[in-house]
């Protein structure tokens, strides 16, 4: 795919997928696949394999080969599949030179989590990968310390995509866009539909999601309000999903893809629990209260659950 079409596809929103486990706890491909035919049934813009809330940190290198693969599958072409890749510089290039092997549209890189990472060689990490791929690179930046120099060299380089851009730091966001050449990565919310408002007026374009896995008409609905410039319909939108956003933030985010994978279940679809260091599962309190909300969602026809959801329900 080419870099000005994927810029494109970067515009709107980049769901990220769950990943589903087996009852031994190994990658379940067809189950997998399933997520993402569902994510893309529903019209979402760019599908991001193995993301954070793919669990990528959790996955081993084949493991994530594997998630590549039932994304390909299951999107089946319907919308451009971002494969993640990441850990160090040389195990990146390799995923993404598999990514390519499989028809992937782009990869994405996360972050280095290297404790002595230095900022500006971050960037050189993230422009190393860029010059050996040979499909177009979406830049995830999570830390803070970047200088305006930093960002702008990374939004430069010919060969990436977009930055999504995962932090709060909206002073360097808005000093970097306008730094950047225009016709250069596009600069994309991070932090998913609560800040996608406040990242569209610093300038930013599109935003990520893992509420696309449950509620992507939501998800579309934030988007589309945003795109017309209806702030004020984001926002009545946004403070419809701030409990379940919040409810993700606990533990100081170690809830955040566990609620996810709950509310998947809910809708009928068993992906299995979240393999630690994260949240396994939710605690009674957590799922009953997670469960009201998402019934209310479903009376209001925000999410459409399946017929095996009540059989799940029971189960649970």
């Amino acid at each position: 795919m080419s870099i000005a079409i994927m810029r494109k596809a970067l515009t709107g929103v980049s769901g990220v997928p769950v990943t589903a486990y087996d009852g031994k706890g190994d990658v379940e491909p067809r189950i997998t696949a399933q997520v993402y035919g569902r994510v893309a049934a529903a019209g979402i813009h760019n599908i991001v394999a193995a993301g954070n809330t793919g669990e990528f940190y959790a996955l081993t290198p084949q493991e994530i080969r594997i998630v590549h693969e039932a994304a390909v599958s299951g999107v089946d072409g319907r919308a451009p599949v971002t494969a993640a890749i990441g850990r160090s510089l040389r195990e990146a290039i390799g995923m993404a030179r598999d990514a390519a092997a499989i028809a992937a549209s782009a990869v994405m890189s996360h972050q280095p989590v290297d404790p002595f990472a230095a900022p500006s060689a971050q960037i050189d990490y993230f422009c190393n990968l860029a010059d050996a791929c040979v499909l177009p690179l979406i830049a995830y930046v999570r830390a803070e310390g970047f200088a305006v120099a930093d960002i702008v060299r990374l939004a430069n380089h010919g060969n990436i995509a977009g930055i999504k851009f995962a932090t709060t730091d909206l002073m360097l966001l808005s000093r970097a866009i306008p730094a950047a050449d225009p016709n250069g990565a596009l600069f994309v919310c991070g932090l998913a539909e609560s800040w996608a408002p406040t990242f569209t007026a610093a300038g930013a374009r599109g935003f990520t999601s893992g509420l696309v896995n449950v509620a992507p008409k939501l998800s579309l609905a934030v988007h589309d309000a945003l795109e017309k410039g209806d702030f004020g319909r984001a926002r009545a939108i946004v403070n419809k999903l701030e409990p379940f956003e919040r409810m993700r933030t606990k533990f100081r985010n170690g809830a955040n893809v566990t609620v996810v994978k709950e509310a998947v279940t809910y809708a009928g679809l068993d992906v299995g629990p979240v393999r630690v260091p994260g949240l396994p599962r939710l605690d009674q309190h957590d799922r009953e209260e997670l469960h009201r909300l998402l019934e209310g969602w479903e009376t209001d026809g925000d999410i459409r659950s399946d017929p095996g959801r009540q059989d799940a329900k029971a189960a649970g």
